[in-house]
């Protein structure tokens, strides 16, 4: 007689498990997407002080919520694993630099080429599947690629210059999700982050002890909202992190893929029609021609997911 009931109950649970999915990759994406204005209230603390307070803020958040979800026993495995401590001890470096570059940018007008290092991202994970993964290509993720490669041509010609900012940026966190995805299936997120920010910590004081010792350091000094505003560096950080952790549990790939671009559309809004910064035609074009990429490369994640569920539904023998 629970025949006709039983293809209900599962159909709403994963609608409820996805809605819940993409509330918290709204979420992190969206936070993400909102960094620059917060670094931007840090001022008039340098890059390194930011960065440096940001690591030992999040070392201190992170057990705080090892505490509170009895995580210790998780986190102490982990330790005691040695290939997996010195891997997401890369995974800290490749951080730092993503960090580093990043709040340097933001704090020196560069958040548009910021916003084209995370347009780019999806497509340099693409890369780093070609050359580290040894995957093959499909024709649309060439073409993506092909058409990228213009697009750094042109916004390189109208800056004059390279646009390093936004390659760090974009290989920095590609090879950081790329290390990750290594060691996905043995840490979680609390733990990964408090080991890569615990092999951060003594960086983090030296360059604390170095900015004490120079310019001088900010927090203290400015009022209490600064100091506020620093103090809450490890939450910012850290949230986000965790919001991107319950996503990826929920949604497939595709609908998390989509999701991305929340994040470098809003640095890119933040930074043109807030920060005004200049936006001159040639610049316009090659971001136009990023976005197309992206758009190739979308179109083929959807095709090649759709095709996967046909092989799964109507396997052959």
């Amino acid at each position: 007689m629970s025949a006709p009931e039983t293809p209900t109950v599962p159909a709403r649970s994963r609608e409820s498990r996805t809605g819940a999915g993409i509330a918290y990759a709204v979420g992190a994406y969206g936070l993400w997407g909102l960094l620059p204005a917060f670094f931007l209230l840090l001022a008039p603390a340098g890059a390194a002080e930011i960065v440096a307070w940001r690591i030992l803020f999040s070392l201190v958040f992170c057990a705080l919520l090892l505490t509170v979800t009895r995580g210790w026993g998780r986190f102490i495995a982990i330790l005691r694993d040695r290939r997996t401590l010195l891997t997401l001890g890369l995974a800290g470096i490749l951080i730092l630099i993503n960090w580093s570059t990043y709040i340097f940018a933001t704090l020196n007008g560069q958040v548009v080429e910021a916003a084209l290092g995370y347009f780019t991202n999806p497509i340099v994970t693409v890369l780093l599947g070609v050359f580290v993964l040894r995957e093959r290509l499909r024709v649309l993720q060439w073409t993506s690629i092909v058409i990228s490669a213009v697009a750094v041509l042109v916004l390189a010609l109208n800056y004059g210059a390279f646009p390093w900012v936004a390659l760090i940026l974009a290989f920095s966190f590609g090879t950081y999700g790329l290390i990750k995805k290594t060691v996905g299936g043995r840490v979680d997120a609390i733990s990964g982050l408090t080991i890569e920010t615990m092999w951060l910590a003594p960086i983090a004081a030296a360059a604390l002890i170095a900015v004490s010792v120079t310019t001088g350091l900010t927090i203290g000094t400015i009022s209490a909202g600064h100091t506020l505003a620093l103090l809450s560096t490890g939450v910012v950080t850290a949230v986000p992190l965790l919001f991107f952790a319950a996503a990826a549990g929920r949604l497939p790939l595709t609908y998390l893929g989509l999701t991305q671009y929340l994040a470098p559309i809003l640095q890119f809004l933040i930074g043109v029609f807030l920060l005004k910064e200049d936006m001159p035609p040639a610049r316009w074009a090659g971001f136009a021609l990023i976005w197309v990429a992206l758009i190739v490369l979308t179109v083929d994640m959807f095709v090649s997911s759709r095709a996967s569920r046909r092989l799964t539904l109507n396997p052959v023998a």
